[in-house]
């Protein structure tokens, strides 16, 4: 097994990945309008291949939340091929973009999952009662992390798209304050 960072060139692999975990209708659902015509977070997109194949897939993309543009990431799609699922290529993924988001200085992580899953990550809905997605959800499934402690507190509002390089560190958009 070998975790390397997403290229353009594994864009169509990956695209065949989701289709195959999530359907090819996929992108009628409410976190795809977050991602809609923006580019994911490219430090942060990483693979697994086995023998050069790919068996894994995890992106981050770029939020902002409420009318102060408080910057975050939203943690998704992470997909395995079925037929490799229950090998932990999932729990890896998501460890280390975790770890990588949190070394270049991001504070919040937002997603939409199954929260027994995700909590051992840290996520929990008690971080996202003040949030508000754009569209319909399960809103059990709504789930936060603070990579930074009181990275969310004072913090509500809808999720908005980010524009380009509006919610990443480093940017004239990012002040790493969350209220």
């Amino acid at each position: 097994m070998t975790i390397t960072a997403e290229t353009p060139d594994d864009e169509s692999e990956i695209e065949r990945l989701l289709d195959i975990a999530f359907g090819s209708d996929r992108a009628g659902k409410t976190v795809y309008r977050l991602r809609e015509g923006v580019v994911p977070v490219a430090e942060l997109g990483s693979v697994i291949r086995e023998d050069g194949v790919l068996k894994g897939s995890l992106r981050f993309w770029p939020v902002v939340i409420g009318d102060a543009r408080v910057p975050a990431l939203l943690l998704g799609p992470v997909a395995v091929a079925p037929a490799d699922r229950g090998k932990g290529y999932a729990r890896t993924l998501i460890w280390q973009g975790l770890e990588r988001a949190r070394e270049l200085g991001y504070r919040i992580v937002l997603l939409v999952g199954d929260e027994p899953y995700y909590l051992k990550f840290g996520f929990t809905r008690a971080f996202t009662k003040a949030l508000e997605l754009p569209g319909p959800v399960d809103l059990s499934r709504f789930l936060g992390l603070e990579l930074q402690p009181r990275a969310l507190q004072g913090v509500s509002g809808m999720l908005h798209r980010a524009n380009p390089g509006e919610a990443r560190p480093g940017s004239l958009h990012y002040s790493g304050n969350a209220a």
